[in-house]
């Protein structure tokens, strides 16, 4: 049996190793659920949680270490976490030139799909899980493997895999996404990332599959993204509203971290990956 090969991408913010474990657990128990299967997700799904926060984490500590510690600025532990949110994106823009942090970013997605295709085999079918700035990165990596061209050209651990030209996406579930800001970066933001990937129906024919976005009306930094351009309202196949984060987070911005353990998320996101599954493994 082929499982699915899920890469997850976290967000803005101080992160930590272990950021994808609630999420992990969540779709795991939703998966269940959805295939009235115990271990469901152990036999259909391999997840790699991608982890790009320490390409900054450095830079940003120093950085608030002389700005707001030496000078001993107020509100410190806020100006911390001003710091930490509004430098990943800062830090993360693109650059005429490769070798910066963008392309590091994009260097630990190349690694994680890497390790996918080695433990799941080149044509593994891909689905990508991604939270807030984590959605714009994956859009942009799926971009530049999807409309290359000479200024940026991806750092593709095995050229010979599938899997990690990207070829094998299937599915993209976006969620707390800030991506329709960064529309405003461009004059044209008419040609969104296809999902599937184009040359998906030559490994899986007639295999539908979606990409899939989640808001939280309270959640300042999330956004639908069927409106932004007639072009996203093709690709995206539904824009989503639920309800995230416990009492305290549920009804403030605070809510932008509490989509990860959403029992209404991850089982839209199980059942999407319960049909890719049953799809691919159909008559093996």
């Amino acid at each position: 049996m082929t499982r699915v090969a899920v890469m997850v991408i976290h967000g803005l913010g101080m992160q930590k190793e272990d950021y994808a474990d609630k999420l992990i657990a969540c779709l795991s128990k939703e998966m269940e659920r959805v295939m009235v299967l115990p271990g469901a997700a152990k036999q259909m799904l391999d997840i790699e949680p991608v982890f790009w926060a320490d390409v900054f984490e450095e830079r940003e500590e120093a950085l608030f270490q002389q700005l707001v510690r030496s000078p001993g600025l107020h509100y410190q532990a806020l100006r911390r976490f001003v710091i930490h949110y509004l430098a990943d994106a800062v830090a993360y823009q693109p650059v005429e030139n490769q070798g910066h942090h963008y392309d590091a970013v994009h260097r630990t997605l190349n690694q994680a799909m890497h390790v996918l295709a080695q433990r799941n085999g080149p044509e593994a079918p891909l689905c990508v899980v991604a939270h807030s700035l984590g959605a714009v990165i994956a859009s942009n990596f799926f971009y530049d493997l999807q409309y290359p061209s000479s200024n940026r050209i991806p750092e593709i651990v095995d050229v010979n895999s599938a899997l990690e030209r990207g070829d094998t996406l299937t599915n993209f579930y976006s969620f707390g996404t800030t991506l329709p800001l960064w529309s405003l970066r461009y004059d044209n933001f008419s040609r969104p990332i296809r999902v599937p990937a184009p040359q998906a129906t030559h490994y899986f024919p007639h295999l539908e599959g979606e990409w899939v976005n989640f808001y939280e009306s309270n959640d300042i930094l999330g956004y639908p993204l069927r409106p932004i351009d007639p072009a996203y309202a093709v690709a995206v196949k539904e824009d989503i509203e639920v309800r995230v984060g416990g009492p305290a987070t549920s009804w403030n911005p605070l809510s932008h971290g509490g989509y990860f353990t959403s029992e209404h998320m991850n089982r839209r996101i199980a059942q999407g990956l319960a049909r890719t599954w049953t799809w691919v493994n159909r008559s093996r």
